[in-house]
């Protein structure tokens, strides 16, 4: 095979290449992906309710210690908590059975 047949072959695998990457990415980049709906009711807490610290939290206390009540959950969804001071996650407590 000459040279330049061996250019034109390499010059037309790369353009392919080329090709098809962008058409996937302009592909993917048209997708509408749904975002999944939030209700007022799907919250993991509200004021008033009891939530307990986990235990690696703070370690050498018993459960009864370790349990606040919900003063107000914030729009980032985080909450805070009577007689302790500062913004609480979810991720913070116990889950609750």
């Amino acid at each position: 095979m000459k040279a330049r047949n061996k250019w034109l072959l390499g010059g037309f695998a790369i353009a392919v290449g080329a090709v098809g990457t962008a058409a996937a990415y302009w592909k993917k980049s048209m997708r509408v992906v749904p975002k999944p709906e939030k209700h007022p009711a799907d919250v993991w807490a509200r004021p008033g309710m009891l939530v307990t610290f986990r235990a690696e939290l703070m370690p050498g206390r018993d459960r009864h210690s370790r349990t606040f009540r919900v003063k107000q959950l914030l729009p980032s969804g985080r909450v805070s908590l009577h007689d302790v001071d500062g913004e609480h996650t979810e991720t913070e407590f116990e889950h609750v059975s």
